[in-house]
Order: structure tokens, then C-alpha cells, then sequence
């Protein structure tokens, strides 16, 4: 039995992505998103664009930085938790603040305060990629369902028209 030849075809349709063009050193310049951006760049460039609010962030660069995110919170989160069961001393006892959980809850205020900006700046820069106003991020305030809602917005592909959040500088 033999089955009829057909026209060779792409299996999926092309995706819609912003275009992608030959950076010099091929990295793009920080106004411009970086879409597929390695999780050491993504993490570096969250840092070099600490206070931006304009331009855009991919969603790699969002992502990675989140995975960073939750995995020093666990850290500290640890640290703040085998700090208190040390210092609590028989069973029932309240817990109190051993000298290993006042160091944790130290090292959670500056890594908030060190982060909290920069973090807000990359959201409003997800939201930019997405062809979303930066204060859609207030959101966030509305308990539950705000954050939801963000999620949403920041797993939303790039829109083309958020370019019109993009500020070269030459």
C-alpha cells in the first residue's frame, strides 16, 4: 500500500514575534528587550537597568529574574526558620528570635530594599512588551485577584505596538 505525496509544509504556523535584528556583539542594546536572554544576562541586565521604567523586558528577562527572586526568598525563608528552632527551647514554648533568625530577617530587609525598585521597574517594562501601560502594575494592590491579573499580563507575548515604548539613545 502506498500513501499519495503531498506538498511539504511547516507543521506551525510561524510565530509572531517582534523582530529580531543583528545587534552588534550580538547582545541588544538595554532600551531593547532581549527575547531568549540566557539566565546570566537576564539576571545581569536586571541589575544595569536598576531604575528604568521605559523600554521593555521580555519575558525571559522577567522570568529568570523571578526564578532568582523565589529561590533567595527560600533561602532566606530557611535561615529566618532554622534561626527560630534553635532558639526555642521545649516543645510548646513560643518560638523566639534566636540570634540565626534576627540575622535572616536582617539579610530579608536588605535584599527587599536592595530589589524592591528594580523589581517594579521590570514589571512595568513586562507590561511595556506587552503593549501595556506601566500603571497596570497598581493592580497588584487589589488582593487576590490583582495579582492574577498580573500574572496574566506579564505571560503575555510581545505585542509589536509596545515598541512604542522603546527610547534608543544614540
Amino acid at each position: 500500500m502506498s500513501y499519495p505525496q503531498y506538498p511539504s509544509q511547516q507543521p506551525y504556523p510561524p510565530q509572531q514575534y517582534p523582530s529580531q535584528q543583528s545587534w552588534p556583539g550580538g547582545e541588544p542594546p538595554l532600551w531593547a528587550p532581549y527575547y531568549g536572554a540566557p539566565f546570566p544576562v537576564a539576571v545581569k541586565r536586571f541589575f544595569k537597568k536598576y531604575a528604568a521604567f521605559s523600554g521593555r523586558a521580555s519575558r525571559s528577562e522577567y522570568w529568570w529574574w523571578t526564578l532568582v527572586a523565589i529561590i533567595v526568598g527560600i533561602v532566606l525563608n530557611i535561615i529566618i526558620s532554622s534561626g527560630m528552632v534553635a532558639s526555642t527551647s521545649t516543645y510548646g514554648s513560643a518560638p523566639q528570635l534566636g540570634p540565626g533568625a534576627v540575622v535572616g530577617l536582617i539579610l530579608v530587609m536588605i535584599w527587599g530594599l536592595a530589589t524592591i525598585v528594580p523589581s517594579l521597574a521590570l514589571t512595568v517594562r513586562r507590561l511595556h512588551d506587552s503593549n501595556k501601560s506601566g500603571w497596570l502594575i497598581l493592580l497588584g494592590l487589589i488582593p487576590f485577584a490583582g495579582a492574577i491579573i498580573l500574572l496574566v499580563f506579564t505571560l503575555m507575548g510581545p505585542d509589536p505596538a509596545g515598541q512604542r515604548f522603546d527610547q534608543p539613545t544614540q
